[in-house]
């Protein structure tokens, strides 16, 4: 098993050369030792406690690494709940609903056909990362010399679409509009699911790459614009009133006006914090620190507490259970909930969506308009051999600026600001800068290329 294919937040890796179904026995079977082992000091007579949750996307390489990785979890001594072929956060609703230790998901998110991979989560949906209890499972499978053993656990099957269904629409609070919906699955899971969960809402939608065969008509991350191009050009065809595309595992999605412009994530999160705070005023709202400076703006102005957080879901899940907070979002476009186990929901946030275009007399591009008062270089990657002297040399030269290290580097002046940091996943540094005009945007950015050279594609 390639040690490699362990990072920051879950698992991942190409099919079969660094993930098969032998590494996934291994995986199965430490993670199981690894969750079971918290279990002193919770109820333990609980039914499905000692029980974990399995679910899988719809690779093909999916179903294979999904059963062996059962088989390591049943020689462990674990009895697994088989929830079959799900979206992400379903497995997060799964252990909550089913009261189990924890779960795994099979899925490598956004990623090209050919990898695989396991997001783990523990207690209460809990994420399971470097710092929470990955690294323990790997020095466990690691440290496995075989693949066998006695099946001393059990294995049920559930379908929970029903039970799902009524979490995801018990967020539905106004009279639905006739609103026309394009969503683009990206040959990914929301083809399963938002058929299942939403064809009984008198909304007409627009079906784009729902299909499942193993391949994908374009890559599954929505963030690449250029990925986003049947979306935006089938919106403008068939008058829709907006443009949903989905990652492959539909934890996250973007959102595309009826113009067929791209609405950033933290532009979504400012207007989702407006909704959120309008109902529940001086409650927290989380939100990470690529985030536009509109967002923070927004919090105080509809009465309530910003609360600046690092990149990652494990950081913005700790921040939103802590703070009690009522709401989350990310640049990356996962949005998260309290009342949803205070983890992210793709289809949750499509129900929100539905929830302001119903109420709203205007279409979505003027709703985000007041919102977009600034001007933004969006994330932008450098290949850089050092990155701390990089970071440091960035540090010195903007040194007038109001800095702080929260994650990298964040500088800011008073027409503009940057944040830099190197990536969790990709050997990358990456950057975010925002200004008040499109001017000092170019400027700035012309002055940070000169020192970290020119952006790579991504």
């Amino acid at each position: 098993m390639d040690p490699k294919i362990f990072k920051a937040y879950d698992i991942r890796g190409l099919y079969p050369d660094q993930l098969n179904e032998d590494a996934a026995w291994k995986i199965g079977n430490a993670t199981a030792s690894f969750l079971r082992s918290l279990l002193r000091g919770y109820e333990r007579g609980l039914a499905n406690r000692q029980s974990l949750c399995v679910g899988r996307d719809m690779r093909t390489h999916s179903t294979g690494l999904s059963d062996a990785l059962i088989a390591g979890m049943n020689a462990a001594g674990a009895n697994v709940i088989d929830i079959g072929m799900i979206d992400t956060p379903q497995i997060y609703f799964a252990i909550n609903h089913l009261g189990t230790c924890g779960g795994v998901q099979v899925t490598a998110s956004h990623n090209p056909a050919q990898y695989n991979g396991f997001k783990i989560s523990g207690l209460e949906a809990k994420p399971v990362g470097q710092d929470t209890g990955l690294k323990e499972i790997k020095h466990i499978a690691t440290a496995l010399l075989h693949t066998h053993g006695v099946m001393d656990g059990a294995i049920e099957k559930y379908d929970l679409t029903e039970a799902y269904k009524q979490h995801i629409l018990k967020f539905l609070d106004a009279k639905v509009k006739p609103l026309k919906m394009v969503i683009d699955a990206s040959n990914g899971m929301a083809g399963k699911m938002v058929p299942l969960i939403f064809e009984d809402l008198g909304i007409e939608i627009i079906r784009l790459n729902f299909e499942h065969d193993g391949t994908f008509k374009h890559e599954p991350n929505p963030l690449v614009e250029s990925n986003l191009a049947q979306l935006k050009a089938t919106v403008k065809k068939r008058k829709a009133d907006v443009g949903i595309c989905f990652d492959g595992d539909a934890d996250r999605l973007v959102v595309v006006d009826e113009t067929g412009q791209t609405i950033g994530c933290d532009i979504m999160t400012a207007l989702l914090a407006q909704y959120f705070l309008e109902k529940n005023p001086g409650a927290a709202i989380v939100y990470d620190l690529r985030s536009s400076w509109v967002v923070r703006e927004e919090v105080l102005k509809y009465g309530g507490l910003p609360r600046r957080e690092r990149v990652g879901h494990s950081f913005m899940k700790k921040t939103l259970r802590t703070a009690r907070a009522i709401f989350g979002g990310e640049l990356s476009g996962h949005f998260y909930y309290r009342d949803n186990f205070f983890a992210d929901s793709g289809f949750i946030t499509l129900v929100h969506l539905i929830n302001i275009l119903s109420r709203a007399s205007q279409p979505m591009s003027e709703l985000v308009k007041p919102l977009k008062r600034y001007f933004s270089s969006g994330e932008i990657n450098f290949a850089v051999e050092d990155k701390d002297a990089m970071m440091k040399e960035l540090s010195k030269k903007f040194s007038q600026g109001e800095a702080d290290d929260l994650d990298g580097i964040t500088i800011q002046f008073k027409d503009w600001w940057f944040n830099c940091r190197a990536s969790n996943t990709e050997p990358f540094l990456r950057l975010n800068i925002e200004a008040k005009t499109k001017d000092v945007l170019d400027k700035q950015l012309a002055e940070i290329k000169a020192i970290l050279g020119e952006p790579v594609e991504h």
